[in-house]
C-alpha cells in the first residue's frame, strides 16, 4: 500500500503522457489524503466512502476553496479507480461521492489598448537587446497565439524555422495543435532567432552543446522557467503602465481568446486555437463579453443613472 500513490502517478505519466505540473498536483493532493488518513488511524486500503466524505468536510471546515476541494476529490476518485483497476481493491469508495464543483469565475482579462501597452513595453524591457528581443518575441507570441505559459517557453527551436505562419503546439496530454501568427509575432519571432542562433553559434564554438528549445536557459529545464516568465510580465506591466496585479500570461491567453470572439471569431475555431478538449471551457469567454457588455450600457446608457 504504501507505493499506491507512487505507481499511480508513474501510470499517469507513462499511459496518459501527463505534465509534469499535473503529477506534482496529484502527489500533493494525494499525499495530504492520506497523511489525513494516517492520522486518523486509517489507511488508503481500508479507507471507506464515510472516510473519504470526512474528509471533504473537514477541508470545507478549514476554509479550502470549492475548487481546491472539487480538484482533491477528483484525484482520489482516480486513485481508487486505479487500484480497482489494478486488483488492490474491490470498490471505490469514492465514485458515488458528489462534489463541492467548481465556483464559476469569468476569467480575469485585460482590453486591447492595455495589451498594446504591453506589447510597446516589452520592447524596451530588458538588460540588453537579446533580453528585448526575447521579451518582445515571448509577449507578441503569447498573444497571438492564446498559447499556455508551460507550452510557450517549453518551445522547440525547430518549431519556429522556415519563417512559418502556424506554430505546431504541443499541448496537455501531447494533443497537438496548429496555430496562426500574427505578422507581428512574425517579425518579433524573426528577430529573436537571429539573435539566439548567433548566441548559440557562440556558445557551440566555446564546446557548449546546441539548445532545443526557442528560448533557452541555462538552467534544469534547459529554457526560460514559467516562473521567470511570470516575473518578466510582471516587470513589462510595471513597465506598461498597467497593474501588475492584472498582469499574468493566464490573463494574456484570456484576452487572446476574448478579443477574437469579440472581433467575430468562431467559438468552435477558438476552442481548437486554446488547445481546449471540450467547446464548455471556451464558452466561458461568451460570458466575459456579457458582463463587459452590460457594464458598458450600465456605464453610458443615458437611462442608468435612473433619475
Amino acid at each position: 500500500m504504501a507505493d499506491w500513490i507512487g505507481t499511480f502517478l508513474e501510470a499517469q505519466r507513462a499511459e496518459l503522457d501527463a505534465a509534469d505540473n499535473t503529477i506534482l498536483a496529484y502527489a500533493r493532493d494525494l499525499g495530504h489524503f492520506r497523511d489525513w488518513l494516517a492520522a486518523a488511524g486509517r489507511d488508503l486500503a481500508t479507507a471507506d466512502r464515510d472516510a473519504v466524505e470526512s474528509y471533504l468536510i473537514e477541508l470545507e471546515t478549514l476554509g479550502m476553496a470549492r475548487s481546491t476541494r472539487a480538484r482533491r476529490l477528483s484525484a482520489i476518485r482516480q486513485l481508487y479507480r486505479f487500484a480497482y483497476d489494478e486488483g488492490w481493491r474491490g470498490d471505490n469508495p469514492a465514485i458515488q461521492i458528489k462534489g463541492p464543483g467548481k465556483a464559476r469565475r469569468l476569467p480575469k482579462t485585460l482590453g486591447e489598448a492595455e495589451v498594446d501597452r504591453l506589447l510597446a513595453a516589452a520592447r524596451d524591457t530588458g538588460r540588453t537587446p537579446p533580453d528585448r528581443l526575447r521579451n518582445t518575441c515571448l509577449v507578441e507570441l503569447l498573444y497571438a497565439t492564446g498559447m499556455r505559459v508551460s507550452e510557450l517557453v517549453s518551445l522547440p527551436v525547430s518549431a519556429a524555422r522556415g519563417d512559418p505562419r502556424m506554430l505546431l503546439v504541443r499541448g496537455k496530454g501531447g494533443r497537438e495543435r496548429m496555430v496562426p501568427l500574427s505578422d507581428p509575432a512574425r517579425a518579433a519571432l524573426a528577430a529573436w532567432l537571429e539573435t539566439r542562433d548567433a548566441a548559440e553559434d557562440a556558445a557551440r564554438a566555446n564546446g557548449r552543446p546546441a539548445s532545443r528549445f526557442l528560448f533557452p536557459s541555462s538552467g534544469k529545464a534547459g529554457h526560460l522557467t514559467r516562473h521567470r516568465f511570470h516575473g518578466l510580465i510582471k516587470e513589462i506591466a510595471v513597465a506598461a503602465g498597467v497593474s501588475p496585479a492584472k498582469v499574468t500570461p493566464h490573463t494574456l491567453r484570456h484576452a487572446f481568446a476574448t478579443h477574437l470572439l469579440a472581433g467575430g471569431a468562431d467559438l468552435r475555431a477558438i476552442q481548437t486555437m486554446l488547445g481546449h478538449a471540450d467547446v464548455s471551457t471556451t464558452e466561458i469567454y461568451t460570458h466575459v463579453l456579457d458582463e463587459r457588455l452590460k457594464a458598458l450600457v450600465l456605464e453610458k446608457h443615458p437611462l442608468s443613472a435612473g433619475d
